[in-house]
């Protein structure tokens, strides 16, 4: 008789003091946003890595250097797992690194309805890169972020 794992399910707690950002991710509409700010931060020589698809974009760098848009959530390190800076996963992060089946070496991303399992990408990404991703789906290209940075 096989017994199959137990399942946990996934809560969130507050995390104080807030975690250091180390990525910033936009999701859906907000990805033109935050890809036209990373695009001008590489431009100003800023290091940053991003990995990006039709429906997302994870940036990561230093805090300093990470480009802020409306509609982005800063990612802090707990683990090895990317969290939000203001929350902490229970059970435990370590456990759902291994629960996404997250390899050595591969960036693992969870936050609230979702989760990102990738290769990381190169530490300096080119800012042309970033072109196709600067313009929304709906036609229509939302200005990079001004205001306050929320990290």
């Amino acid at each position: 008789m096989t017994t199959a794992p137990p399942l946990f399910p996934l809560r969130w707690e507050r995390c104080e003091p807030p975690l250091p950002a180390a990525a910033v991710l936009a999701l859906g509409p907000d990805v033109p946003a935050l890809a036209a700010a990373t695009r001008e931060r590489l431009t100003g020589g800023a290091r940053l890595g991003a990995v990006a698809d039709d429906g997302a974009l994870l940036v990561l760098g230093a805090e300093d250097d990470l480009p802020w848009a409306d509609g982005a959530r800063y990612l802090g390190r707990d683990a090895g797992l990317l969290v939000p800076t203001t929350a902490r996963p229970r059970p435990a992060a370590a456990l759902w690194r291994t629960a996404l089946g997250a390899r050595d070496g591969q960036l693992c991303v969870l936050l609230p309805g979702h989760a990102l399992v990738a290769d990381p990408p190169p530490p300096t990404t080119d800012p042309a890169a970033l072109e196709p991703y600067t313009r929304s789906t709906g036609g229509t290209t939302r200005p990079g972020g001004t205001g306050s940075d929320p990290r």
